[in-house]
């Protein structure tokens, strides 16, 4: 099955996350077959649906047509026949009880078509024990969405024992059509991305209070206000449920061991019916003011334990192949709302100093939790997760081989556009490569497999720019990016999905170009006003001839890989489940070079260039004349509504 193939999406269970995923199937076009076990319940979750999408329209996120068309699309049903007999994928939002979610599809399976992939929206049970329980388990996997479905931008994906490459394709596939970005977790482990590092966190903190170590009003302000966490452990329990907390802790100490036994403080307050804000009190009143957490109330000692119970859980999943450190950082961002992710943070504190307080309070307890990972251990010694260094927002930096470093634009959810924060770590990330003797030779590619780069943040880079603003962001980029082009170590860029405008003149930047089949390239700059300001006007003529220049910058259209190749500018087209490998097989390959041959050829072919460097100061003169003319604010303007720009000349 493919994307184009999905036109019905059943979804069982009308509750919180039920009517949610509805919504969200919904608002992207897709009809919608909602279901539940009696008409009430039914009922009620097309209602929450109906007062969200009115919201969404009140506050002008969606016009009045899209809500109308949203709410027809959706069915409210109660006989299971109807809601999945002619449903492409159905997702499965019932509670989060094995027993309860195995009888459910034995009785899908009755009724559902035999090409129907089945998805389960749980946070933590067995894929493949769900699986299992139906007569397709290659086409069964886990497509867990976040509450509220409607803004939280993160999906994991989640593989089970049987499950299809295939068929974790075109759900990642389905959860970008839905506006959302997919994390996929390789292996079927129990809690998955997000909630290993959530619950441990809450579970810690929950032991910190329970064995007199620390208070929940120093817990919490070491976590918001130290760690820098969008709430406290405690006030983040409330916001989860302490009960919900509780079984899924529980269910990780059954699965995985007594690492994840639950503290019984946490016990205590799920016995006493006090589960967070759903029931007005949990380990806040939220009766009498909710959740107050003072901002100097935090210890070192204890941002030393939360970290480093966090650490152990990325090793964890790290070492066991659960997913990369990249897609643990991106799911804990995206579905915990972290500012930055757990292995940054852990790297940014230390990873010595946190296996020493791992083990250190393991001799003190005794306690399982604080058994070191072998995962961690790995990364400790090799200087951090993301190898040592610098750490990013940004821009991820990792060492996939010897010899090979990758440098990953790490924004896939705005298409990874570039910013002026972006060009200062890219800039700042190139400069400690070619500095580090063990680098032979370089990677640079985008996060997601959408885009490589969209191009520049068109509304902080020009919208929002004086001209002479415009011409320091023309030369920050042109220097950003002349650094890549002249670094001593030969550069591959990795091209999946767009390279548009500035994402292509970065891509110019590289030796050598590896794109997938489906990749496009253009520098539409032209159909906003505007020119290619970081060196495009410069460097791309130099690789296919000033003719094909003029013709791909004046024209503004865009170009598959496949015509790159034919120009010249693409060095190897390949399918995109084959692009990593091929590009990382090639820097591997140029890494067991002549690193003095390498530097000295690309000082020389640089050289004999013409002025070069006038050029670019020309460039930069003009870009920043554009900015501020009727044209640019009518092509931008233009581009910002979807329509087709009027340029006037002006």
């Amino acid at each position: 099955m493919e994307l184009e193939d999905i036109e019905t999406v059943a979804v069982l269970g009308a509750g919180t996350m039920g009517h949610g995923i509805a919504e969200v199937a919904a608002l992207a076009g897709y009809e919608v077959r909602m279901r539940d076990i009696d008409e009430e319940l039914v009922q009620d979750g097309y209602e929450e649906i109906e007062w969200s999408v009115n919201k969404l329209a009140e506050k002008e996120i969606i016009d009045e047509e899209t809500a109308e068309g949203t709410l027809d699309r959706i069915e409210a049903l109660v006989d299971v026949e109807a809601a999945v007999g002619e449903a492409d994928v159905v997702i499965e939002a019932v509670p989060e009880k094995m027993e309860i979610k195995r009888d459910v599809y034995g009785e899908v399976e009755e009724y559902a078509t035999d090409e129907a992939i089945f998805c389960t929206n749980t946070s933590s049970l067995s894929i493949t024990e769900l699986s299992e329980v139906t007569d397709r388990p290659e086409r069964f996997c886990g497509m867990h969405f976040f509450n509220p479905p409607v803004r939280m931008d993160l999906v994991e994906v989640i593989t089970g024992a049987h499950t299809s490459d295939e068929t974790l394709d075109v759900i990642e596939d389905l959860a970008e059509d839905f506006g959302k970005t997919p994390v996929r977790v390789r292996k079927d482990s129990p809690g998955f991305v997000v909630n290993r590092i959530l619950l441990p966190l809450i579970n810690e903190a929950c032991w910190l209070v329970h064995g007199d170590e620390a208070t929940i009003e120093e817990v919490d302000s070491t976590a918001k206000y130290g760690v820098g966490l969008p709430m406290g452990a405690f006030e983040l329990s409330d916001q989860i449920g302490n009960d919900v907390g509780l079984h899924v802790l529980e269910y990780l100490t059954e699965t995985l061991g007594d690492a994840y036994e639950p503290c019984p403080l946490l016990e205590e307050k799920v016995e006493n019916e006090r589960l967070g804000k759903k029931t007005g009190a949990g380990f806040y009143d939220y009766e009498d003011g909710g959740a107050e957490i003072p901002a100097d109330a935090g210890r070192e000692a204890v941002e030393r334990r939360l970290l480093a119970l966090m650490a152990n859980e990325v090793g964890k999943l790290v070492g066991n192949d659960v997913a990369p450190v990249g897609d643990v950082d991106t799911a804990v961002k995206l579905g915990g709302g972290f500012p930055e992710g757990p292995a940054r943070l852990a790297d940014d504190a230390g990873l010595d100093e946190l296996v020493e307080t791992l083990e250190a309070a393991g001799e003190e307890t005794g306690a399982a939790r604080y058994e070191v990972s072998d995962g961690l251990r790995e990364a400790a010694e090799a200087g951090g997760f993301y190898g040592g260094g610098a750490s990013y927002d940004v821009v991820e930096v990792d060492r996939p081989s010897d010899g090979v470093a990758r440098v990953t634009l790490d924004r896939p959810h705005q298409m990874n556009t570039v910013t002026l924060g972006m060009l200062d770590e890219l800039a700042d990330a190139v400069d400690r490569l070619s500095e580090d003797d063990d680098v032979r030779a370089l990677v640079v590619t985008g996060a997601g497999d959408r885009a490589f780069s969209a191009g520049a943040d068109v509304q902080a880079l020009v919208l929002d720019a004086t001209p002479l603003e415009a011409i320091e962001h023309s030369r920050k980029g042109q220097e950003a990016f002349g650094k890549l082009e002249s670094c001593p170590m030969p550069v591959v860029a990795a091209v999946d999905g767009f390279a548009l405008g500035g994402g292509m003149e970065l891509v110019t930047c590289a030796d050598l170009r590896v794109a997938s089949e489906g990749s496009e390239f253009g520098q539409p700059e032209h159909d906003l006003g505007l020119m290619p300001g970081w060196g495009g006007t410069q460097r791309l003529k130099e690789i296919v001839g000033e003719g094909r220049a003029k013709e791909i910058i004046f024209t503004a259209e865009r170009y598959d890989a496949a015509e790159m190749a034919d120009y010249g500018f693409v060095n190897d087209v390949v399918p995109g489940d084959e692009l990593e490998e091929r590009a990382l097989d090639l820097a591997a390959d140029l890494a067991r070079g002549p690193p003095v041959a390498q530097e000295l050829t690309k000082k020389a072919m640089l050289a004999g260039r013409d002025d070069t460097e006038a050029g670019l100061e020309v460039e930069a003169q003009s870009f920043g004349h554009l900015i501020g003319t009727g044209d640019v604010t009518e092509g931008v303007t233009a581009f910002m509504d979807d329509e087709e720009p009027e340029f006037q000349g002006q």
